[in-house]
């Protein structure tokens, strides 16, 4: 399996059915210079619009990863070696994730001791180590999956900070003797759950429209920050909406509109 040859095969295959790289991005709902870095050989379609990609242009899954043709008797080998060039890959990418995942968790460990080993020679017991130790475990179990498993690990990583941070929170909170860090936190903790949720589905949703998702995303961001503010204000019993509020909300609108408009801007040219 070679992507130069893949990359050669679809370009082949697209102009066999007429297509321009825009009219084949359209139809795949996605960008033409995703399907320009497939003919170079750059990148390789991605899973989940192979099959259409594989309709549209009247191939096979493993005609498209041999990057020819295939014949009846030379299916089934062409078939086997696509899977193990598809498995080594696989075991390759785990292989440098695995290094270095285990030179992050080490890296934290040492951050951890040498935390205690200054706690314990300072105070002689373990006081303000506890709350760096609380945070770095919290920063590991979410961050762990995705440097192990890369974007296969958003998902995991996402259900991992959904599930301890209330309780994360609830032992900071303790740690530090402060009841409003839960009352207050915990709450926050929810709604900002809430808004990372709502991105994780539109990236999903959108992934091969960025620009788009990117906007969204900042335009979500307005009422989440006013929503965020406004349940603070009655906490805390104090207006919490300033100037900078103002400023940093116009500023999230310009940043949505541009990525917007750049998005626009990409689909009126891909329809031309």
């Amino acid at each position: 399996m070679n992507q130069i040859d893949t990359g050669k095969f679809i370009a082949g295959c697209r102009k066999e059915k007429g297509l321009t790289q825009a009219q084949l991005a359209e139809k795949l709902n996605i960008t033409d210079r995703a399907v320009s870095k497939w003919e170079t050989g750059k990148c390789m379609p991605d899973a989940s619009i192979m099959l259409e990609l594989c309709n549209i242009l009247g191939v096979t899954v493993n005609e498209l990863l041999s990057g020819e043709r295939i014949e009846i008797n030379n299916y089934e080998e062409k078939v086997n070696e696509n899977l193990i060039e598809l498995k080594r890959k696989d075991e390759n990418n785990m292989n440098k994730n695995a290094i270095i995942s285990t030179i992050y968790t080490i890296a934290m460990i040492i951050g951890i001791m040498v935390c205690c080993i200054c706690d314990i020679a300072i105070s002689g017991t373990l006081t303000w180590s506890l709350i760096v130790l609380s945070s770095i475990l919290v920063t590991w179990i979410t961050s762990f999956p995705v440097i192990l498993l890369g974007k296969r690990g958003v998902l995991v990583a996402m259900i991992a900070i959904s599930i301890i941070i209330v309780p994360f929170m609830y032992i900071l909170s303790i740690l530090i003797k402060v009841n409003e860090v839960f009352s207050i936190g915990a709450i926050m903790s929810i709604i900002s759950l809430a808004f990372l949720w709502i991105i994780y589905a539109l990236y999903y949703r959108l992934k091969e429209r960025k620009f788009l998702a990117t906007g969204i995303t900042f335009l979500f961001a307005i009422p989440f920050t006013l929503l965020i503010n406004s349940i603070l204000s009655k906490m805390i019993g104090e207006a919490v909406i300033d100037i900078w509020d103002i400023l940093s909300i116009f500023i999230l609108l310009v940043i949505a509109v541009a990525f917007i408009i750049g998005d626009y801007a990409r689909r009126k040219g891909h329809i031309r």
